[in-house]
């Protein structure tokens, strides 16, 4: 029949679901509901019948006959029609929106298909940091399907007074919204594509001469008195002699040590495995740190820590940060983090005449592939890097001078 709003309103229930459907647009119609003691008439609703491009039947609600006119209700399920032609399934799209029905609930997805799978251990930390205190206070409530450029770009600006943090949220909010889009298919596009992230200016900080020696006082008169952890200690010098980062330290266990060939194997660093060189100052204090007097054992000693506080436990980050303020207004330097240590390291590899290349590999800027005849074949050039280095900021910190002799190229055969 051709349905009317007359013939609509003169429709009673039945035993069970009760259809109507109209001539005039194939596969629209009216479904009516049972009666109940809310509904003594029944609920009437608007509904459209399809296929998909797989063949598979599906019934989509379009809304109450109370809410909608009949005309309004035909025209979109015309529109519905087209676009299920092209490919659309709105009775899908409906329950893929009921399935992640906000940000929050997606945001706990991405860190447990995502995350804690592919990032490592201190990434994934501040994957969740962010997300905890950056994402969910501000855009948890919002539905997946809802969420908007425009709400997105006022969510970022909110952010201007941190914009390191702003920019880290911002792109692990993108990562998110991009796995939404392209591989959990809960909504077309993502909304972070083309916003831009708040410059950020790099930091150029690096310790002289005059603040090393100064640096130096304070790590002697905290470990005499007693005044730090040994673990603290170690790990700052570590940090100041080798140009570490503060994750490569503070996960290096003895295991990793190679006192005799003078290196540190590290697996997990962040640009990948890599050896990093020691020079006799670095190789004299973990010599001076390490169990029975310097002689390491695999075997005995496995993977224990060599910044531990006690009982084995590892020196976490928190605690050497907080110690490091400490010593740092001793020795009266300003504006300095533990980070600028290794900055300190390349600046004056720099200013020993060493090479980009040179400075690249002390520092561990590019992921390489180590092999023992790799090793072999480099490990010289690398350790005189780092010991005309390490000497230099040893020197300094010891209130002493030490003389930098510069590196000169061969001359060419011809």
């Amino acid at each position: 029949m051709k349905l009317t709003e007359r013939l609509i309103k003169s429709l009673r229930p039945a035993q069970r679901d009760l259809f109507a459907w109209d001539t005039a647009l194939p596969g629209f119609g009216v479904r009516i509901k049972p009666a109940s003691g809310k509904h003594p008439l029944g609920v009437k609703s608007y509904v459209l019948q399809y296929r998909t491009r797989a063949g598979r039947s599906r019934r989509y609600t379009l809304g109450s006959t109370a809410s909608y006119r009949l005309e309004q209700a035909r025209a979109e399920a015309r529109e519905w029609q087209v676009k299920i032609a092209r490919g659309a399934d709105p009775a899908e799209e409906r329950k893929t929106a009921r399935e992640a029905r906000t940000i929050a609930e997606l945001a706990e997805r991405y860190l447990a298909e995502h995350v804690r799978v592919h990032n490592k251990p201190r990434t994934a930390a501040e994957v969740e940091r962010i997300v905890a205190t950056r994402i969910k206070p501000k855009l948890g409530r919002i539905p997946v399907t809802e969420l908007t450029r425009a709400k997105i770009k006022d969510w970022h600006q909110s952010m201007a007074a941190t914009p390191y943090e702003a920019n880290r949220a911002l792109g692990y909010c993108s990562k998110m919204l991009s796995l939404a889009a392209t591989e959990w298919e809960l909504r077309p596009d993502n909304p972070c594509t083309g916003i831009k992230k708040f410059p950020e200016v790099k930091r150029q900080r690096f310790l002289d001469g005059a603040e090393l020696e100064r640096l130096g006082k304070a790590l002697a008169e905290a470990a005499h008195a007693q005044l730090e952890r040994p673990a603290i200690i170690l790990a700052i010098r570590l940090l100041a002699l080798t140009g570490c980062r503060r994750s490569e330290i503070l996960g290096l266990t003895w295991d990793r040590v190679d006192l005799d060939k003078g290196a540190l194997w590290l697996a997990e660093a962040k640009a990948g495995a890599r050896a990093v060189p020691l020079a006799s100052p670095a190789v004299a204090v973990l010599t001076a740190a390490a169990p029975d007097g310097g002689f390491l054992n695999p075997t005995v000693d496995g993977a224990m820590p060599v910044c531990q506080v006690a009982n084995g436990k590892p020196l976490t980050a928190s605690s050497l940060e907080k110690a490091w303020q400490r010593i740092r207004k001793r020795a009266r330097i300003t504006n300095a983090r533990l980070h600028d240590l290794r900055h300190t390291v390349g600046t004056y590899a720099g200013s020993a005449g060493l090479n980009a290349f040179l400075v690249r590999d002390l520092l561990g800027h590019k992921t390489l592939a180590m092999t023992g005849r790799y090793v072999e074949r480099n490990a010289d050039p690398l350790r005189a890097a780092a010991e005309a280095v390490s000497s230099q900021i040893a020197a300094a910190m010891a209130g002493t001078s030490a003389d930098v002799v510069p590196l000169t190229k061969r001359a060419r055969r011809r």
